[in-house]
């Protein structure tokens, strides 16, 4: 065992212990003044605990997984932590940290905006990247964390092209929306803030049949109206919420 948990704080351990098993990283329990084995490299320890051990790290809360995983690794700190997010129906989300991957989820729907207001909590240091595709998804994502963070929140647009990859000959939605994310969290891109990629068109005809035609497509035999159409062309609504509003129109 590398790491071990030494602490007489109940809610310390709790959260150690949590954190860890979501890591799968495996940890000892010990008593606070127990012997601790040669193999140990790191304690995780309470703020009131009396523990000696010369690389020990303090449990506040879930973040002290960056400095643990960052001492697993010979290092302080980690310098570089990008949350990284491919804009879609269910869009991708990863962490990358100094070129390694930490974690990744896979978001309900382009509002689904609060596990990433969590990472950020998580890691504070962490700046955002999103890919410049899928602009209708991505200008409705980004409304909905202009809401939360406010819109001079700084941003890195990041170029997506080629960053999908074909599992097995057939794109697989549930594996290469996240692998899309791992691959725009390690690009460069470019610094913008969340404002001033918000400067939306008026959607062309073209935009406007497309979501009609994706309208039948996804209820079988509803097509929105093209008023209704351009508002989901402006991120003012989902697809479905367009769907669910026409629907309630036609039962009156």
């Amino acid at each position: 065992m590398r790491v071990a948990i030494m602490t007489g704080d109940v809610r310390v351990y709790y959260l150690a212990t949590k954190v860890l098993k979501e890591y799968g990283i495996p940890f000892l329990s010990l008593r606070v003044g127990e012997k601790i084995p040669y193999d140990v490299e790191v304690v995780l320890t309470g703020e009131k605990d009396k523990v000696e051990f010369p690389v020990k790290v303090i449990v506040r809360d879930e973040n002290f997984i960056d400095d643990l995983l960052a001492r697993l690794e010979g290092r302080k700190r980690f310098q570089n932590v990008f949350i990284a997010i491919d804009p879609g129906d269910r869009p991708g989300m990863s962490v990358v940290a100094d070129g390694r991957v930490i974690e990744v989820h896979r978001l309900k729907s382009p509002k689904d905006v609060e596990p990433v207001v969590g990472l950020l909590e998580k890691y504070p240091t962490a700046k955002l990247k999103v890919g410049n595709g899928a602009k209708r998804q991505r200008t409705m994502m980004l409304k909905a964390l202009g809401e939360v963070l406010g819109y001079d929140y700084p941003i890195i647009i990041v170029n997506e092209s080629r960053t999908t990859p074909k599992v097995g000959g057939v794109e697989s939605s549930s594996v290469v929306d996240i692998v899309a994310s791992i691959n725009i969290g390690l690009r460069e891109g470019r610094e913008t803030t969340i404002g001033d990629v918000l400067e939306v068109k008026e959607p062309t005809k073209k935009e406007i049949e497309h979501i009609k035609r994706r309208s039948r497509e996804l209820s079988g035999n509803i097509t929105i109206s093209s008023r209704l159409a351009r508002e989901v062309a402006l991120g003012n609504l989902t697809l479905e919420e367009a769907i669910e509003i026409h629907r309630r129109g036609r039962s009156r």
